[in-house]
């Protein structure tokens, strides 16, 4: 019988293992935190959080004062809408990585998450019909 022998600093191991050493900087990707591309790699952390502070912003202040200054409650649900749908897009495509994805794939992805999402709005339109009607008749 052997004995195995690890090399702590193997990935697989810090996989298998102990995860907090994977993150604490011992596999990190970027020695220098001057360098270029961590500059880059800051930038578009920081270009990603403005990006959704400022689509939660809008999203706050509609909800706060659309309907009070005026706007009619279907255009601010339009509105609702459209952000959320954004924000979510925005979202999938960088933390889960299918901004980079090529179009076959995201295809693959998106016409059933697409039909899943017609489905559910059809369930419900058609559970709301059959609840009226019982409680019509």
């Amino acid at each position: 019988m052997s004995a195995h022998h690890h090399n702590d600093n193997d990935t697989q191991v810090l996989y298998e293992g102990d995860q907090s050493k994977l993150y604490s900087g011992l596999m990190n990707h970027h020695s220098d935190i001057q360098s270029a591309d961590s500059k880059k790699q800051v930038s578009r952390i920081w270009k990603v959080t403005g990006i959704l502070a400022i689509v939660t912003i809008i999203e706050v202040a509609l909800g706060l004062y659309g309907t009070g200054a005026g706007m009619p409650k279907g255009l601010v649900n339009v509105f609702f809408l459209l952000l959320t749908i954004y924000k979510a897009a925005y979202i999938v495509r960088v933390f889960m990585h299918l901004g980079d994805e090529k179009k076959s794939f995201l295809i693959t992805v998106l016409i059933p998450l697409t039909l899943f999402i017609w489905f559910i709005i059809a369930f419900l339109y058609d559970g709301g019909f059959w609840l009226e009607m019982n409680t019509k008749f």
